[in-house]
């Protein structure tokens, strides 16, 4: 069943603080336009859908929102807009918003496109990656997470979301890295469910340890395995999670 958004009182996130006022040429406050306050708004709730703390099919109200993030309603329904546009959010008549339920059509839409296209792009990136680069990012990667922090599985999944989009940066295929950046962005909120279920950072430092070692050599085909073998590897932690949900084993059948 689907929850309701608890009023907080705690700070607002970060993303809404560096949004406040500025220090004006004369050295008082002044209070920022709608434009920044919206973008403001936008970047908190899509941070906190991803990081699954606005969980799937929760239902919030513009009400509760301004209170949790300390917005006005104005920006706050304009970012709930372009959340929608981006089909994070949906707009239920009347009432208010629900965050957008993930299925298992998700999963294996989200999957396969990554199966279409990264590969692809690995291939190209083959003998013309910066690899103390990567090796930086995996560092931050091996550092590992603590499984329900979700600070912690933030800060290693961007390491690992910038990891693979620096693969695909060294394509030199600008659009197909664009489209890359997207998708990891979506799996993000699937692995966050994942994550929660068991501490994949060992497997996933080898894998990048394998795969820096090919795309090094220069070894497209060893590359295009090791990817493949990652987004497999990907694919059932994050279905081993969702199927663990309480939210999940309570959506009907018809809307997996």
């Amino acid at each position: 069943m689907a929850t309701s958004v608890r009023q907080q009182t705690t700070k607002p996130p970060a993303a809404v603080r560096a949004f406040r006022g500025r220090p004006s040429r004369s050295g008082g406050r002044r209070e920022p336009g709608r434009p920044r306050l919206t973008d403001a708004a936008y970047s908190a709730i899509k941070q906190d859908i991803l990081e699954c703390k606005l969980s799937p099919g929760q239902e919030v109200t513009e009400r509760e929102l301004a209170a949790r993030y300390g917005l006005g309603k104005a920006p706050l329904r304009e970012a709930l807009i372009r959340l929608a546009h981006e089909e994070l959010v949906q707009s239920i008549p009347r009432s208010g918003y629900r965050v957008a339920l993930l299925t298992i059509q998700d999963v294996q839409d989200i999957f396969a496109l990554r199966m279409l296209l990264e590969p692809a792009a690995t291939r190209e990136a083959a003998g013309h990656i910066d690899a103390a680069e990567l090796e930086r990012l995996n560092q931050v990667c091996a550092a590992g997470y603590t499984p329900g922090d979700r600070a912690s599985e933030s800060a290693f999944l961007r390491a690992n979301r910038e990891f693979h989009v620096a693969i695909a940066a060294a394509s030199g295929n600008r659009r197909l890295a664009r489209i890359l950046e997207g998708l990891l962005e979506e799996t993000e909120r699937l692995f966050h469910l994942g994550l929660a279920v068991r501490d994949r950072s060992d497997e996933m430092r080898h894998e990048h340890e394998d795969l820096i070692d090919a795309l090094r050599r220069g070894d497209a085909e060893a590359a295009v395995r090791t990817t493949v073998e990652q987004i497999k590897a990907a694919r059932s932690m994050v279905m081993d999670g969702i199927l663990a949900t309480d939210w999940f084993r309570e959506m009907p059948v018809s809307r997996w």
